[in-house]
C-alpha cells in the first residue's frame, strides 16, 4: 500500500489536511484506545498523590503535633507545586513534545513523593509535597493534550470525559489502599506506594508515539507523517494523501530551536501573553471554571477525613466515608461520558457544577447537626456531591482543552490548571486558619460555591459551545 503524502502550507479543496485526517480515523483499541488507557493510568496516579493530602492531614497532625494551620501546609505545599508546575509544565510539553514531557512529570512526582516517606522531619516533608506537585501540576494538561490530539472528533468528548474516570479510581485507591495499610504500619507506609508511577514511564516509552499534531505544529512534517502513516494502518482507514496547514501563528523548525532549557523557560513563560491575546473572553471563562470547580471539590477533598475525624471518626472510617466520596464518582465520569454529547459541554458543566456546590453546602449542614456517628442525611449529601462533581469536572476538561488551538493546548489548559492550584493551595491556609474556624462549615461551603455560580454565568454570555468541533 503507497501514500503520497503532500506537505504544503495550503489546504487542497479535495486533499485533507493532517488534523481531518486524524479527526476522522475510526476508534481502535489497539491504537487510540492504548493510548487512553496509559495516559489514564497516569492520570489516576495524579488522583492518587493529590488524595493523599487528605489522608496526611490528621495522621500527620498526630505524628507532629501540628496546629491546623501547620497542617494546612501539607496541602498548599503540594497545591502550590502543582500550580508551578502546571504553567511550566504546559509550556514545555508545547515545546520539547507531549510524550517527553508526560514522562518527565511521572518521574518527578513519583521520586519526590517516595522521598516523602523518608523525611526526617516536617520542614523536610513540605519541601518534598512541593516538589511532588510541581511534577503533579503538569501530569493533567499533559495527558489531555495528548490523548485528545489522537482521539477522533466525533468521539473525543466521551473520551476525555471518560480520561476523569481514573481520577474517582486513583482517589478511592488511595483511600481503601491507605485505610487498609494503616493496619500494618504509619503513613510513611501509605507514601511509598507511589512508586508504581515511576514504573509506568516504560509503557509511555513504547506505547504512546508523539502527537503528530504537535510534531506538524513545529514544522517536523515528516516525523508526524511516518506516525500517521502507522495510525491510518493501524485502523484500517481508507486514507493515500494528506496535507499540511500551518496551526496558528509561526511553527517552530528544527533549525530555529534555542538552547532547550533557555528556550523551555520562555516559551513557558511567553504563552501566558499569547493565550490572552489568542482570546482574553476564552481564558478568563477558562481560568474562573477551573478555580472555582476545582476549589470547591479540593475543599472536600482535602479536608474531609479531617473534618469527620473532628467530628469523632477514627482515622479508618473517616478515608472510608471519604472513599466511598470519591468512588461513587465513577458513576459520575460515566453519566458526563454519555450526555456530554447529546446536551453539550457548556450545559453539562453549568448545570453539575451548580448542583454540585449546593450539595456540598448541604452535606456541611447535616455534618455540623452529626456527632460521630454521621445521619444518612449527611452520608447521602456527601455521596451525591462525590457523584455529581464528577459530571462537572470531566467535562470541564474536555470543554478547556477544546476551547483553544493545538498550538495552545497544552499551555492553555495549564494555565488554567494553574490557576486553580494557586487558588487551591492558598485555600487550605484560609480555610483551616480563618474560614472554618470563624464563618463555620457551612457558610464556608456556600461562599465557595457562590464563586461556581459567578463562574457558570461567565462561561453562559462569553464562551462558545465546542460540541462537534474539529480540533485545529
Amino acid at each position: 500500500m503507497g501514500y503520497c503524502v503532500f506537505v504544503h502550507t495550503t489546504t487542497s479543496a479535495s486533499v485533507p489536511t493532517a488534523s481531518e485526517v486524524i479527526a476522522h480515523l475510526p476508534w481502535k483499541w489497539r491504537t487510540q484506545g492504548a493510548i487512553f488507557i496509559i495516559g489514564g493510568l497516569g492520570f489516576m496516579f495524579d488522583a492518587w498523590d493529590v488524595a493523599l493530602n487528605g489522608f496526611l492531614i490528621p495522621l500527620l497532625s498526630d505524628y507532629w503535633s501540628l496546629t491546623v494551620g501547620q497542617a494546612a501546609w501539607i496541602a498548599t505545599a503540594n497545591l502550590i507545586g502543582m500550580a508551578l508546575g502546571a504553567f511550566i509544565w504546559g509550556g514545555i510539553a508545547d515545546v520539547i513534545g507531549r510524550k517527553k514531557a508526560f514522562t518527565l512529570t511521572l518521574l518527578v512526582f513519583s521520586i519526590f513523593t517516595v522521598a516523602g516517606a523518608f523525611a526526617p522531619a516536617y520542614g523536610w516533608f513540605i519541601l518534598f509535597r512541593f516538589l511532588a506537585g510541581f511534577g503533579l501540576g503538569g501530569c493533567i494538561p499533559v495527558d489531555y493534550a495528548l490523548v485528545g490530539e489522537f482521539t477522533p472528533s466525533r468521539r473525543r468528548g466521551r473520551v476525555l470525559t471518560a480520561m476523569d474516570g481514573w481520577w474517582p479510581i486513583g482517589a478511592s485507591l488511595c483511600a481503601f489502599v491507605s485505610a487498609y495499610l494503616l493496619g500494618f504500619g504509619d503513613w510513611r507506609l501509605i507514601m511509598l506506594v507511589m512508586i508504581v508511577p515511576a514504573l509506568l514511564t516504560v509503557a509511555v516509552r513504547f506505547g504512546i508515539p508523539e502527537s503528530p499534531l504537535y510534531l506538524a505544529s513545529v514544522g517536523r512534517y515528516a516525523e508526524a507523517d511516518a506516525i500517521i502513516k502507522r495510525l491510518v494502518e493501524r485502523t484500517g482507514a481508507d486514507v493515500r494523501e494528506w496535507t499540511h496547514e500551518p496551526v496558528g501563528g509561526t511553527a517552530a523548525t528544527p533549525s530555529s530551536a534555542e538552547p532547550k532549557v533557555r528556550g523551555q523557560l520562555r516559551a513557558a513563560s511567553g504563552q501566558l501573553v499569547q493565550l490572552w491575546q489568542h482570546s482574553a473572553r476564552t481564558t478568563l471563562v477558562a481560568w474562573s471554571l477551573f478555580v472555582s470547580v476545582l476549589l470547591v471539590y479540593y475543599a472536600a477533598l482535602t479536608w474531609l477525613p479531617g473534618i469527620l475525624k473532628k467530628q469523632g471518626l477514627a482515622d479508618q472510617a473517616a478515608f472510608l466515608v471519604t472513599g466511598s466520596m470519591t468512588a461513587v464518582g465513577i458513576l459520575g465520569v460515566i453519566v458526563s461520558a454519555l450526555i456530554v454529547e447529546r446536551f453539550g459541554r457548556k450545559w453539562v458543566l453549568g448545570v453539575s457544577a451548580i448542583i454540585a456546590a449546593v450539595l456540598l453546602a448541604g452535606a456541611a449542614v447535616f455534618i455540623e447537626a452529626s456527632g460521630a456517628d454521621l445521619t444518612w442525611t449527611a452520608k447521602a449529601a456527601i455521596i451525591g456531591f462525590g457523584f455529581v462533581i464528577q459530571i462537572a469536572i470531566p467535562t470541564l476538561y474536555t470543554y478547556v482543552s477544546e476551547l483553544y488551538p493545538t498550538r495552545l493546548r497544552g499551555s492553555g489548559f495549564g494555565w488554567a490548571s494553574a490557576a486553580s492550584r494557586l487558588a487551591t493551595g492558598i485555600a487550605p491556609i484560609v480555610f483551616g486558619a480563618f474560614m472554618w474556624p470563624v464563618l463555620g462549615l457551612t457558610l464556608t461551603f456556600v461562599l465557595t460555591g457562590a464563586l461556581v455560580v459567578a463562574a457558570v454565568l461567565l462561561m453562559g454570555f462569553l464562551a462558545r459551545e465546542t460540541t462537534g468541533e474539529e480540533l485545529s
